[in-house]
Protein backbone atom coordinates (compact mmCIF):
# COMPACT_ATOMS: atom_id res chain seq x y z
CA UNK A 1 0.00 0.00 0.00
CA UNK A 2 1.78 3.11 -1.21
CA UNK A 3 1.75 6.59 -2.66
CA UNK A 4 2.71 5.81 -6.25
CA UNK A 5 3.85 7.84 -9.24
CA UNK A 6 2.64 6.15 -12.42
CA UNK A 7 4.58 7.06 -15.56
CA UNK A 8 3.43 6.54 -19.14
CA UNK A 9 7.03 5.92 -20.13
CA UNK A 10 6.64 6.05 -23.91
CA UNK A 11 4.71 9.32 -23.75
CA UNK A 12 7.14 10.80 -21.21
CA UNK A 13 10.17 9.96 -23.34
CA UNK A 14 8.48 11.20 -26.52
CA UNK A 15 8.02 14.56 -24.82
CA UNK A 16 11.67 14.58 -23.76
CA UNK A 17 12.70 14.08 -27.39
CA UNK A 18 10.45 16.92 -28.57
CA UNK A 19 12.13 19.30 -26.11
CA UNK A 20 15.63 18.08 -27.02
CA UNK A 21 14.90 18.75 -30.70
CA UNK A 22 13.72 22.29 -29.90
CA UNK A 23 16.84 23.06 -27.87
CA UNK A 24 19.98 21.61 -29.50
CA UNK A 25 22.71 21.18 -26.89
CA UNK A 26 20.17 21.13 -24.05
CA UNK A 27 21.50 20.79 -20.49
CA UNK A 28 19.06 18.65 -18.47
CA UNK A 29 18.56 19.85 -14.90
CA UNK A 30 18.21 17.42 -12.00
CA UNK A 31 17.97 19.12 -8.62
CA UNK A 32 15.94 19.06 -5.41
CA UNK A 33 13.88 15.87 -5.31
CA UNK A 34 14.58 15.13 -8.97
CA UNK A 35 11.29 16.71 -10.08
CA UNK A 36 9.42 13.90 -8.34
CA UNK A 37 11.24 11.11 -10.20
CA UNK A 38 14.41 11.02 -8.09
CA UNK A 39 18.01 11.76 -9.00
CA UNK A 40 18.95 8.26 -10.09
CA UNK A 41 16.03 7.99 -12.51
CA UNK A 42 16.76 11.31 -14.17
CA UNK A 43 20.47 10.50 -14.40
CA UNK A 44 19.50 7.30 -16.21
CA UNK A 45 17.23 9.23 -18.57
CA UNK A 46 19.93 11.82 -19.35
CA UNK A 47 22.38 9.00 -20.07
CA UNK A 48 19.80 7.25 -22.26
CA UNK A 49 19.26 10.25 -24.53
CA UNK A 50 23.01 10.90 -24.73
CA UNK A 51 23.52 14.10 -22.75
CA UNK A 52 27.16 14.99 -22.12
CA UNK A 53 26.27 17.13 -19.10
CA UNK A 54 23.78 17.22 -16.23
CA UNK A 55 23.01 20.28 -14.12
CA UNK A 56 22.46 19.79 -10.39
CA UNK A 57 21.54 22.23 -7.65
CA UNK A 58 24.32 21.93 -5.10
CA UNK A 59 27.75 20.45 -4.50
CA UNK A 60 26.11 17.87 -2.23
CA UNK A 61 23.88 16.75 -5.09
CA UNK A 62 26.89 16.63 -7.40
CA UNK A 63 28.75 14.41 -4.92
CA UNK A 64 25.84 11.97 -4.93
CA UNK A 65 25.19 12.13 -8.67
CA UNK A 66 28.79 11.44 -9.70
CA UNK A 67 28.14 7.74 -9.16
CA UNK A 68 25.02 7.72 -11.37
CA UNK A 69 26.01 9.97 -14.27
CA UNK A 70 29.27 9.69 -16.17
CA UNK A 71 29.30 13.06 -17.95
CA UNK A 72 30.03 16.57 -16.73
CA UNK A 73 28.15 17.85 -13.68
CA UNK A 74 27.25 21.56 -13.68
CA UNK A 75 26.59 22.87 -10.16
CA UNK A 76 24.03 25.69 -10.40
CA UNK A 77 24.48 27.17 -6.91
CA UNK A 78 27.36 29.66 -7.14
CA UNK A 79 30.64 29.09 -5.31
CA UNK A 80 31.09 30.90 -2.00
CA UNK A 81 34.47 31.27 -0.32
CA UNK A 82 33.19 30.11 3.08
CA UNK A 83 31.30 27.06 1.80
CA UNK A 84 31.96 23.59 3.16
CA UNK A 85 34.46 21.78 0.91
CA UNK A 86 32.87 18.83 -0.90
CA UNK A 87 35.16 16.46 -2.84
CA UNK A 88 34.14 16.48 -6.52
CA UNK A 89 35.66 14.93 -9.65
CA UNK A 90 37.34 17.03 -12.33
CA UNK A 91 34.24 16.68 -14.50
CA UNK A 92 32.36 18.93 -12.08
CA UNK A 93 31.83 22.51 -13.30
CA UNK A 94 31.20 25.24 -10.75
CA UNK A 95 28.99 28.28 -11.27
CA UNK A 96 30.62 31.51 -10.07
CA UNK A 97 28.84 34.83 -9.62
CA UNK A 98 31.60 37.22 -8.56
CA UNK A 99 35.07 38.31 -9.61
CA UNK A 100 36.34 37.29 -6.18
CA UNK A 101 34.86 33.84 -6.64
CA UNK A 102 36.57 33.40 -10.02
CA UNK A 103 39.87 34.35 -8.39
CA UNK A 104 39.42 31.70 -5.71
CA UNK A 105 38.65 28.91 -8.20
CA UNK A 106 42.16 28.69 -9.64
CA UNK A 107 42.48 25.71 -11.99
CA UNK A 108 38.79 24.78 -11.75
CA UNK A 109 36.24 24.51 -14.52
CA UNK A 110 33.77 27.37 -14.13
CA UNK A 111 30.71 28.99 -15.65
CA UNK A 112 30.40 32.68 -14.82
CA UNK A 113 26.84 33.84 -14.04
CA UNK A 114 25.95 37.38 -15.06
CA UNK A 115 23.43 39.56 -13.22
CA UNK A 116 20.08 39.31 -15.03
CA UNK A 117 16.78 41.08 -14.32
CA UNK A 118 16.23 38.34 -11.74
CA UNK A 119 18.67 40.32 -9.55
CA UNK A 120 19.54 37.14 -7.69
CA UNK A 121 23.28 36.87 -8.21
CA UNK A 122 25.88 37.42 -10.92
CA UNK A 123 28.70 39.64 -12.07
CA UNK A 124 27.69 43.15 -13.13
CA UNK A 125 28.70 45.20 -16.14
CA UNK A 126 31.11 47.12 -13.91
CA UNK A 127 32.82 43.83 -12.98
CA UNK A 128 33.68 42.85 -16.56
CA UNK A 129 37.01 44.69 -16.88
CA UNK A 130 38.23 42.88 -13.75
CA UNK A 131 37.46 39.46 -15.21
CA UNK A 132 40.30 39.41 -17.76
CA UNK A 133 43.04 38.56 -15.29
CA UNK A 134 40.78 36.32 -13.23
CA UNK A 135 39.71 34.03 -16.10
CA UNK A 136 43.33 33.32 -17.00
CA UNK A 137 43.55 31.30 -13.78
CA UNK A 138 40.48 29.09 -14.44
CA UNK A 139 39.16 26.83 -17.17
CA UNK A 140 36.26 28.92 -18.43
CA UNK A 141 33.36 26.82 -19.74
CA UNK A 142 31.20 29.81 -20.64
CA UNK A 143 28.91 32.49 -19.29
CA UNK A 144 25.34 32.04 -18.06
CA UNK A 145 22.26 34.23 -17.78
CA UNK A 146 19.31 33.07 -15.69
CA UNK A 147 16.11 34.83 -16.78
CA UNK A 148 12.81 35.37 -14.95
CA UNK A 149 9.76 33.27 -15.78
CA UNK A 150 7.38 36.22 -16.18
CA UNK A 151 8.10 39.59 -17.74
CA UNK A 152 5.30 41.80 -16.44
CA UNK A 153 7.04 44.95 -17.71
CA UNK A 154 6.73 43.79 -21.31
CA UNK A 155 10.47 43.49 -21.83
CA UNK A 156 11.97 40.99 -24.25
CA UNK A 157 13.99 38.02 -22.95
CA UNK A 158 16.05 37.75 -26.13
CA UNK A 159 16.97 41.42 -25.97
CA UNK A 160 18.19 40.95 -22.41
CA UNK A 161 20.52 38.15 -23.50
CA UNK A 162 21.67 40.19 -26.52
CA UNK A 163 22.46 43.06 -24.18
CA UNK A 164 24.77 40.81 -22.20
CA UNK A 165 26.34 39.39 -25.34
CA UNK A 166 27.15 42.95 -26.45
CA UNK A 167 28.62 43.83 -23.04
CA UNK A 168 30.78 40.72 -22.93
CA UNK A 169 31.98 41.29 -26.48
CA UNK A 170 32.78 44.93 -25.75
CA UNK A 171 34.83 43.78 -22.75
CA UNK A 172 36.72 41.37 -25.07
CA UNK A 173 35.61 38.33 -23.10
CA UNK A 174 35.22 34.94 -24.83
CA UNK A 175 31.76 34.12 -26.17
CA UNK A 176 32.18 30.51 -27.24
CA UNK A 177 29.41 29.20 -24.96
CA UNK A 178 26.43 30.88 -23.28
CA UNK A 179 24.16 28.98 -20.89
CA UNK A 180 20.59 30.32 -20.78
CA UNK A 181 17.44 29.53 -18.83
CA UNK A 182 13.71 30.18 -19.32
CA UNK A 183 13.63 30.90 -23.03
CA UNK A 184 10.97 29.63 -25.41
CA UNK A 185 12.10 27.54 -28.41
CA UNK A 186 11.57 30.44 -30.85
CA UNK A 187 13.55 32.78 -28.60
CA UNK A 188 16.35 30.23 -28.33
CA UNK A 189 16.44 29.85 -32.13
CA UNK A 190 16.59 33.64 -32.59
CA UNK A 191 19.67 33.85 -30.39
CA UNK A 192 21.45 31.03 -32.18
CA UNK A 193 20.72 32.61 -35.55
CA UNK A 194 21.94 36.05 -34.44
CA UNK A 195 25.14 34.70 -32.87
CA UNK A 196 26.13 31.68 -35.01
CA UNK A 197 29.64 31.56 -33.54
CA UNK A 198 28.34 31.15 -29.97
CA UNK A 199 27.01 27.84 -28.74
CA UNK A 200 23.89 28.43 -26.68
CA UNK A 201 22.97 25.74 -24.16
CA UNK A 202 19.54 25.86 -22.54
CA UNK A 203 19.41 24.61 -18.94
CA UNK A 204 15.99 22.98 -18.69
CA UNK A 205 14.29 21.00 -15.93
CA UNK A 206 10.54 21.61 -15.61
CA UNK A 207 9.79 21.80 -19.35
CA UNK A 208 11.85 18.67 -20.01
CA UNK A 209 10.62 16.38 -17.23
CA UNK A 210 7.15 17.78 -16.46
CA UNK A 211 6.01 19.41 -19.69
CA UNK A 212 3.49 16.69 -20.59
CA UNK A 213 1.11 16.55 -17.64
CA UNK A 214 -0.75 13.54 -19.07
CA UNK A 215 2.39 11.36 -18.90
CA UNK A 216 2.33 11.07 -15.10
CA UNK A 217 -0.22 10.47 -12.36
CA UNK A 218 -0.04 10.20 -8.58
CA UNK A 219 -2.27 7.73 -6.73
CA UNK A 220 -2.61 6.83 -3.07
CA UNK A 221 -3.75 3.40 -1.90
CA UNK A 222 -6.74 3.16 0.43
CA UNK A 223 -5.53 1.55 3.65
CA UNK A 224 -8.73 1.57 5.73
CA UNK A 225 -12.36 2.66 5.44
CA UNK A 226 -14.52 3.34 8.50
CA UNK A 227 -18.24 4.27 8.27
CA UNK A 228 -19.32 7.24 10.43
CA UNK A 229 -22.54 9.10 11.13
CA UNK A 230 -22.84 12.80 11.69
CA UNK A 231 -21.41 13.79 15.06
CA UNK A 232 -19.14 10.76 15.54
CA UNK A 233 -15.82 11.76 17.05
CA UNK A 234 -12.58 10.62 15.46
CA UNK A 235 -8.87 11.27 15.02
CA UNK A 236 -6.13 12.78 17.15
CA UNK A 237 -8.19 15.84 18.01
CA UNK A 238 -11.53 13.99 18.36
CA UNK A 239 -13.35 16.23 15.93
CA UNK A 240 -16.94 15.49 14.89
CA UNK A 241 -17.85 13.94 11.55
CA UNK A 242 -19.62 16.62 9.45
CA UNK A 243 -22.14 14.09 8.13
CA UNK A 244 -22.84 10.46 7.31
CA UNK A 245 -20.17 8.81 5.21
CA UNK A 246 -16.75 7.25 5.52
CA UNK A 247 -13.38 8.08 6.99
CA UNK A 248 -10.89 6.98 4.36
CA UNK A 249 -7.27 6.37 5.33
CA UNK A 250 -5.08 6.84 2.25
CA UNK A 251 -1.33 6.40 1.75
CA UNK A 252 0.40 9.77 1.53
CA UNK A 253 1.21 12.15 4.37
CA UNK A 254 3.53 14.97 5.32
CA UNK A 255 6.67 12.89 4.77
CA UNK A 256 5.55 12.53 1.14
CA UNK A 257 4.82 16.24 0.83
CA UNK A 258 1.04 15.87 1.12
CA UNK A 259 -0.49 18.91 2.76
CA UNK A 260 2.63 21.00 2.16
CA UNK A 261 2.23 23.96 -0.15
CA UNK A 262 4.64 26.59 -1.42
CA UNK A 263 3.62 30.26 -1.54
CA UNK A 264 1.84 31.31 -4.73
CA UNK A 265 2.23 34.53 -6.69
CA UNK A 266 -1.38 35.65 -7.02
CA UNK A 267 -2.33 37.72 -10.06
CA UNK A 268 -5.82 39.09 -10.74
CA UNK A 269 -8.87 39.35 -8.56
CA UNK A 270 -10.12 35.80 -9.20
CA UNK A 271 -7.02 34.08 -7.87
CA UNK A 272 -6.87 36.48 -4.92
CA UNK A 273 -10.52 35.80 -4.07
CA UNK A 274 -9.89 32.05 -4.16
CA UNK A 275 -6.91 32.51 -1.84
CA UNK A 276 -9.04 34.45 0.63
CA UNK A 277 -11.74 31.76 0.48
CA UNK A 278 -9.24 28.97 1.16
CA UNK A 279 -7.80 30.87 4.09
CA UNK A 280 -11.27 31.42 5.54
CA UNK A 281 -12.15 27.73 5.30
CA UNK A 282 -8.86 26.77 6.94
CA UNK A 283 -9.76 28.81 10.04
CA UNK A 284 -12.68 26.42 10.62
CA UNK A 285 -10.58 23.30 9.90
CA UNK A 286 -11.87 22.87 6.35
CA UNK A 287 -8.97 21.99 4.06
CA UNK A 288 -9.25 20.35 0.67
CA UNK A 289 -6.95 17.39 0.19
CA UNK A 290 -5.16 16.69 -3.09
CA UNK A 291 -6.99 13.33 -3.34
CA UNK A 292 -9.94 12.76 -5.67
CA UNK A 293 -12.72 10.22 -5.30
CA UNK A 294 -15.71 9.97 -7.60
CA UNK A 295 -14.28 12.79 -9.70
CA UNK A 296 -14.27 15.28 -6.80
CA UNK A 297 -11.48 16.63 -4.63
CA UNK A 298 -12.17 15.41 -1.09
CA UNK A 299 -11.71 17.20 2.23
CA UNK A 300 -9.13 16.27 4.82
CA UNK A 301 -10.97 14.93 7.86
CA UNK A 302 -8.03 16.25 9.92
CA UNK A 303 -4.51 17.45 9.10
CA UNK A 304 -2.45 14.78 7.31
CA UNK A 305 -0.33 12.42 9.40
CA UNK A 306 3.28 11.60 8.62
CA UNK A 307 2.68 8.77 6.14
CA UNK A 308 -1.07 8.77 5.60
CA UNK A 309 -4.05 11.07 5.42
CA UNK A 310 -7.61 10.70 6.65
CA UNK A 311 -10.31 11.99 4.30
CA UNK A 312 -14.04 12.41 4.73
CA UNK A 313 -16.11 10.96 1.89
CA UNK A 314 -19.83 11.75 2.18
CA UNK A 315 -22.46 9.05 1.97
CA UNK A 316 -23.79 10.21 -1.40
CA UNK A 317 -20.53 9.10 -3.06
CA UNK A 318 -19.60 5.55 -4.03
CA UNK A 319 -18.27 3.58 -1.07
CA UNK A 320 -14.44 3.42 -1.13
CA UNK A 321 -12.85 0.00 -0.74
CA UNK A 322 -9.53 -0.99 0.84
CA UNK A 323 -6.93 -1.56 -1.86
CA UNK A 324 -8.42 0.88 -4.34
CA UNK A 325 -6.44 4.00 -5.29
CA UNK A 326 -7.29 7.67 -5.22
CA UNK A 327 -5.83 9.98 -7.83
CA UNK A 328 -3.86 12.80 -6.21
CA UNK A 329 -3.07 16.27 -7.56
CA UNK A 330 0.42 16.82 -6.17
CA UNK A 331 3.27 19.13 -7.02
CA UNK A 332 6.16 17.12 -8.44
CA UNK A 333 8.90 19.26 -6.92
CA UNK A 334 7.62 18.83 -3.35
CA UNK A 335 6.49 15.19 -3.49
CA UNK A 336 8.40 12.07 -2.42
CA UNK A 337 6.70 8.84 -3.46
CA UNK A 338 7.05 5.34 -2.08
CA UNK A 339 7.46 3.89 -5.56
CA UNK A 340 7.42 4.73 -9.25
CA UNK A 341 5.65 2.40 -11.69
CA UNK A 342 6.26 2.52 -15.46
CA UNK A 343 3.34 1.67 -17.66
Amino acid sequence: MALTLYVDTDRWRAHQQSVIQQYPGLVPVCKGNGYGFGHERLADEATRFGSDILAVGTTYEAARMKDFFGGDLLVLTPFRKDEEPVPLPDRAIRSVSSVEGVGLMRGARVVIEVMSSMKRHGVTEQDLPKLHAAIDEVRLEGFAVHLPLDRTDGSDAVEEVIGWMDRLRAARLPLETMFVSHLGPDEFARLQQQFPRTKFRARIGTRLWLGDHTATEYRGSILDVTPVVKGDRFGYRQQKAPGDGWLVVVAGGTSHGVGLESPKALQGMTSRAKGVARAGLATVNRNLSPFLWGGKQRWFAEPPHMQMSILFVPGDAAEPKVGEELTAQLRHTTTMVDRTVDR
